[in-house]
C-alpha cells in the first residue's frame, strides 16, 4: 500500500480523534482543553515510563491503534479528571483516562462514518510494547499554556491496510459515477448530433447484396414486437416503439439505458 495514502489516513483518523477526545477531556476536566495533531513527534527524551491503551476498531475497518502517554502526564491529566490534587501515577488515573478514550470514540465513529461506513472500538489498557514497524503520528494536548503533554499514535499494518483500501475504493467508484460537468455541457448544448433509428440488421454475404434488386426482401435479427433502437455515434441511447407522427417515422421511448449525461462524460 503506497505510503502516502498510509499517512493521509492515518492523519484523517488522528485528526478525528484528536478532535473527539479533546472535547471528552474539556467535559471530564471542566475547562478548555486542545489536542492537536503534530507535524513530526519529538522523541528526543521521554518524561517517564510509558502508558498504553489499545484501540480495537470494527465494523467498516478492523485492526488497532495504540495511544502512549507517560505516567508522569498521565497522572496530571488523571488527577484533573478526577479533581485531586497532583501525586504520583497510580492505576485510578489510567482508568479515569480509559474512560476519557472510552468517551470520545462515538465522535470519533461518527467523523469518520461517511469515509469509512460503521465503525465500533474497543478500549483496554496494555502492557508497554515494541511499536517497530508501525505508522506514528504525534498529538500534543494543551490548555492555554505554553506547556503540552504528548500523545502518540501508533496504527498497525493491518488497520492501516483497512483505511487505506477503503479510501481507495469510494474514490475510484465516486469517479466511475461523476457525471459530466452540467457547466461544461451548457458550452455544446446547441451542437446538433445526428441520431440513426434502427429497426435491425442483418449480416449478408457479398454475393447476396450483389443479388439484392428492387422487390427484394432483407429479414431482420428483429421480431416485430420487439423495440427498436436509437443510437448516438454507434452507442444505443434509448430504446422504444417505432410511430408514425404526421406521415414521418418517430419514436416513442420507453427505455434509457443509462442517464444521457453518461455518454459525454
Amino acid at each position: 500500500m503506497d505510503n502516502e495514502a498510509n499517512k493521509k489516513t492515518a492523519g484523517d483518523f488522528a485528526n478525528a480523534f484528536a478532535a473527539s477526545f479533546a472535547e471528552s477531556l474539556t467535559q471530564a476536566v471542566g475547562r478548555p482543553l486542545q489536542l492537536k495533531v503534530l507535524e513530526t513527534p519529538d522523541l528526543g527524551s521521554r518524561p517517564g515510563p510509558p502508558v498504553h491503551f489499545r484501540l480495537t476498531a470494527g465494523g467498516g475497518v478492523r485492526g488497532e491503534c495504540y495511544i502512549e502517554l507517560y505516567e508522569p502526564q498521565a497522572a496530571e491529566l488523571g488527577s484533573r479528571i478526577l479533581g485531586k490534587p497532583a501525586a504520583g501515577y497510580a492505576e485510578e488515573h489510567a482508568e479515569a483516562l480509559k474512560k476519557a478514550i472510552e468517551a470520545a470514540m462515538p465522535g470519533v465513529s461518527a467523523a469518520l462514518s461517511s469515509e469509512y461506513g460503521e465503525l465500533t472500538f474497543e478500549v483496554d489498557r496494555v502492557g508497554e510494547l515494541a511499536f517497530g514497524g508501525m505508522l506514528l503520528v504525534p498529538l500534543a494536548v494543551t490548555a492555554g499554556e505554553k506547556s503540552s503533554i504528548p500523545v502518540l499514535l501508533y496504527f498497525d499494518g493491518k488497520l492501516l491496510t483497512a483505511l487505506s483500501s477503503q479510501t481507495m475504493m469510494k474514490d475510484a467508484s465516486e469517479t466511475a459515477k461523476s457525471p459530466a460537468d452540467p457547466a461544461n455541457l451548457k458550452l455544446v448544448m446547441d451542437v446538433e448530433l445526428n441520431v440513426l433509428l434502427r429497426f435491425g440488421q442483418r449480416e449478408l454475404p457479398l454475393r447476396e447484396v450483389l443479388d439484392l434488386t428492387s422487390g427484394s426482401i432483407v429479414e431482420l435479427d428483429r421480431l416485430v414486437d420487439e423495440p427498436v433502437e436509437l443510437l448516438l455515434d454507434g452507442k444505443v441511447i434509448a430504446r422504444g416503439e417505432a410511430v408514425i407522427v404526421d406521415g414521418n417515422y418517430g419514436l416513442r421511448v420507453t427505455e434509457i439505458p443509462q442517464p444521457m449525461a453518461s455518454h459525454f462524460s
